[in-house]
Order: C-alpha cells, then sequence, then structure tokens
C-alpha cells in the first residue's frame, strides 16, 4: 500500500506543474494561483539573466499570478512538461523538471522565443493539495527573438 500511495503522491506532485503550465497558456488566473503556496517564491532571475534581461524574485502567490498575467499578456504560450523527477519527504516534495516554453506575440506569431528551462521546485502539501513553495528556473537553451519576452 506504501507504493501505491507513494506512487499517487508523486503524480500529484507533477500535476500541480501541470496547473502552473495549463494556468499560464489558457490565461487562467484561478487555474495558476491553484499551483502556488500563499507565501511561495518564484525565482526567474537565471533564465532571465542567459536571456538578456533582469527580472525580480516575486514574492507571495497573488504577487507572482499577477506578474505572469500582467507581464504576458500579449504573448501566446505552450508550455510542455517533461522529464519529472520528484523525491517525497512526508508532506515536502523536491521535483527537477524540464519546461518548453514557446512564446510568440498575440498579434503577430512571425516571431518567437523558444526557452527549454530546468526547474528546481519545492513543494509542500496543504491539506490534501501540493502547491508550489519555491520555484527556480534556469535556462538550458533557447532560440528565437528575446525581445518577444520583454516586448521591445
Amino acid at each position: 500500500m506504501k507504493n501505491l500511495q507513494e506512487a499517487a503522491d508523486k503524480f500529484a506532485v507533477i500535476e500541480t506543474l501541470y496547473r502552473f503550465a495549463a494556468g499560464i497558456d489558457l490565461r487562467d488566473q484561478e487555474l495558476l494561483a491553484s499551483a502556488f503556496a500563499v507565501d511561495a517564491i518564484s525565482d526567474f532571475r537565471p533564465a532571465g539573466k542567459k536571456a538578456g534581461f533582469e527580472y525580480p524574485v516575486l514574492e507571495g502567490r497573488e504577487t507572482i499570478v499577477s506578474a505572469l498575467m500582467g507581464s504576458l499578456n500579449q504573448i501566446d504560450t505552450t508550455h510542455s512538461v517533461s522529464n519529472p523527477r520528484v523525491k517525497i519527504h512526508g508532506d515536502i516534495a523536491m521535483m527537477d523538471v524540464l519546461v518548453e516554453a514557446q512564446h510568440v506575440p498575440s498579434k503577430d506569431h512571425s516571431h518567437y522565443y523558444l526557452m527549454k528551462n530546468r526547474y528546481d521546485v519545492e513543494l509542500i502539501r496543504e491539506d490534501d493539495v501540493w502547491v508550489i513553495q519555491r520555484v527556480t528556473i534556469d535556462n538550458i537553451w533557447r532560440t528565437g527573438n528575446p525581445t518577444v519576452l520583454t516586448g521591445i
């Protein structure tokens, strides 16, 4: 029975990142918010630096959701989640996962910016739901026009 519960927990941890990705892609604030703890931290600085821009550390679920919805409101995105590795210790989980993120301006799909990022994710179990406590995003490779992200 322990192995079945461990498998269910690992799937639930991975599903948290699916909620995150779908929330961004569908521009669904409620779905995106469901992936984060109230006091979550999102650190995109490593990936941003490699893309040539600075992005602040975001603290708090409301701040994270507001910042992502605002910065991506003129960009169509698709996020693909792959290769998750999950370790669980009680109500705390650690996940290393790859996320490929395609970005295109909503009004001009002839330009794009594609990133393959490594997410280092710390999660906690709140009630019966796993949520992101901290996520650090680093870039592995990228192609296209980075100004798609900055709107320049």
